[in-house]
């Protein structure tokens, strides 16, 4: 199982309209995206964020289709210009040693793919994760 998390801080210029419209977003998620078996999205306590969001899959199909549904771009959309600082993490019980980089490969094809993420991601005052693109990842 590989459970896919994202801590995250909102810009204070969010309205509370346009944040509820991102994390409804992201419970949408959970419930359409065929692979996501479990999911949780809500306040984050003890670090340096206010929102997280877990999503658990099965294997890595599953997490890729995870990350291109449809469901999953339009939290980009709608989302990613709210937020000021994003973190995306993972743990697995999967004891493949290639793991993180089989991970980050969806991920960085994912952004090959898509030039308009890319750019959001890119622009984001703080980021942390898998292939994280731009000056991020420098």
């Amino acid at each position: 199982m590989i459970y896919h998390g994202n801590r995250f801080t909102l810009r204070p210029d969010a309205s509370p309209e346009q944040v509820e419209e991102a994390l409804e977003s992201l419970r949408n998620q959970g419930r359409v995206i065929p692979s996501v078996k479990s999911f949780v999205v809500g306040r984050d306590f003890g670090g340096e964020y206010t929102w997280g969001a877990v999503f658990v899959l099965e294997d890595l199909d599953g997490y890729w289709e995870y990350l291109i549904h449809p469901a999953h771009r339009n939290t980009d959309r709608v989302g990613l210009p709210l937020v000021d600082k994003f973190a995306s993490f993972d743990v697995t019980d999967d004891e493949d040693p290639d793991m993180a980089a089989k991970i980050a490969e969806l991920h960085q094809r994912r952004y090959d793919n898509d030039a308009e993420l890319t750019k959001l991601v890119s622009d984001l005052g703080e980021y942390s994760g898998s292939a994280a693109p731009g000056k991020h990842g420098e």
